[in-house]
């Protein structure tokens, strides 16, 4: 490759690709009620909606980067890209609930495909010492899509429709297209020749789909069984991974490698802790303070600016002192923020809210791109792939887990009912009790973040 014009064209690109999936996320969080109006889902299905797509982009993200390490990043994130596009444009266009689902869980794969690349081909374009730069900068850019989403997505849902915000995807795709076959020159392929696990992948798929479909459906019986099935999968799905020659995830980095996998665990905890808040506020700010989706969206603006603002920094912080101290400040301070909404009221200040969204961004900045820098710098180039899969993983995983949670709650508290007037109350203390649960999942993580060791 060559240096400076390959490196820019790479980390350009790939900030695009990080920019578009989390501004579809944060999207279609703020037209979540406008959909449910339309198609008459309840509380439990309408969470599907964000549910199926994180479900299906964990499923595949480890295969992907396993496969993308054989055969080809950039082959893989362009595809991504591609059936990502497509899904946005046949969304823009469904006519029932059922095909938002089947199309949402289509555009994970897609999603998964490019999650699963980004980060691997900065990382093997940009040396150690230029790395966290690199990836800090890929961070704003995700941040920089959830700080659009919102207001943006409000915009759209209330001046053309909650379609809009898929079909305004479809040039951004098109042109992330473009810069893929114009600008990005080389491959990296460091397992090419490798064989592909397909059992193995297919276990690991299995098992995930289970956990979290049957952990949605708890307390009921068929919630236990398949979450009990999964734990099993998974567990068969680790022992066969330590007998083959060409594992889709090599077991020995999380056995050997302790900043490895206490980095991973962290990012789980924290998205787990975390990625519900949109969600939750969402439907907070439009049900019970009644505002509309574009005013919704601007509050809910906060946290992401503030994310996009101190992610660069933190990125460079983590290439001169140690990433566990400053991802480890980062959850302190995001622990604050989720511990200040458990007191949200009907009569809650508006500041009081957006005090809380900064905390969170706040935090979330300064966790992100160290941890991710401290996960990538542990490994040897052949596992880049893999390992920007697995941290993505971790990433999707703490979002299902924390969506799980959200619809477990309602499920306990509400039931498979629309949000009416009537169930307000109920939803209110649902709210209070999710923010609650992920404050002091919060704090576990902080020492999970801070027992990692040194990288360097």
């Amino acid at each position: 490759m060559k240096n400076g014009f390959d490196k820019t064209s790479a980390l350009l690109i790939t900030a695009a690709g990080s920019f578009l999936t989390p501004f579809m996320g944060s999207s279609v969080n703020v037209a979540l009620p406008s959909i449910g109006r339309e198609f008459s889902m309840d509380a439990i299905l309408l969470s599907w909606v964000s549910t199926g797509y994180l479900l299906a982009a964990a499923m595949f993200l480890v295969p992907f980067g396993r496969i993308a390490d054989i055969h080809g990043r950039k082959k893989i994130f362009s595809a991504g890209i591609l059936v990502f596009t497509l899904c946005a444009l046949f969304l823009g266009l469904s006519t029932s609930a059922h095909t938002v689902l089947v199309l949402r869980v289509l555009q994970g794969i897609g999603g998964a495909m490019t999650f699963g690349t980004g980060v691997a081909i900065l990382t093997s374009v940009f040396p150690a010492s230029e790395r966290g730069k690199a990836l800090g900068f890929n961070v704003t850019a995700v941040y920089l899509g959830l700080s659009l989403g919102p207001f943006l997505g409000g915009f759209l849902t209330e001046h053309w429709g909650w379609r809009s915000i898929f079909l305004v995807m479809v040039p951004l795709g098109l042109s992330v297209l473009g810069l893929i076959y114009w600008r990005l020159d080389g491959e990296w392929a460091e397992a090419r020749g490798e064989r592909f696990d397909y059992l193995g992948s297919s276990l690991y798929g299995l098992s995930l789909v289970a956990v979290m479909v049957g952990f949605s459906r708890l307390p009921q019986w068929l919630g236990e069984e398949l979450f009990l099935g999964g734990l099993v999968g998974l567990g068969a799905f680790v022992k066969w991974e330590m007998k083959i020659q060409s594992p889709v995830l090599n077991i020995n980095l999380f056995r050997n490698n302790r900043v490895f996998a206490l980095s991973n665990l962290a990012a789980l905890i924290h998205y787990s802790a975390t990625f519900g808040v949109g969600f939750l506020l969402s439907l907070y700010l439009q049900y019970i303070k009644g505002f509309s989706p574009s005013h919704a969206g601007s509050i809910l603006l906060c946290q992401p600016v503030m994310q996009a603002l101190f992610s660069p920094f933190a990125g460079r912080l983590s290439d001169r002192i140690e990433p566990r101290i400053v991802s480890s400040l980062g959850m302190g301070f995001s622990v604050m923020g989720l511990f200040l909404l458990v007191f949200l009221g009907d009569r809650t200040a508006v500041i009081y809210i957006i005090a809380c969204l900064v905390l969170l961004g706040f935090g979330f900045g300064l966790f992100s791109s160290p941890n991710t820098n401290a996960v990538m710098s542990s490994v040897d180039k052949k596992f880049y792939g893999v390992s920007s899969g697995t941290v993505a993983t971790m990433r999707l995983v703490g979002q299902m887990l924390s969506m799980g949670l959200a619809t477990l709650l309602f499920a306990l508290y509400i039931g498979r009912v629309q949000i009416t007037p009537e169930f307000y109350p109920a939803f209110l203390k649902t709210v209070r009790i999710a923010f609650g649960i992920f404050a002091v999942l919060c704090t576990a993580g902080i020492f999970a973040s801070l027992a990692r060791g040194r990288v360097r």
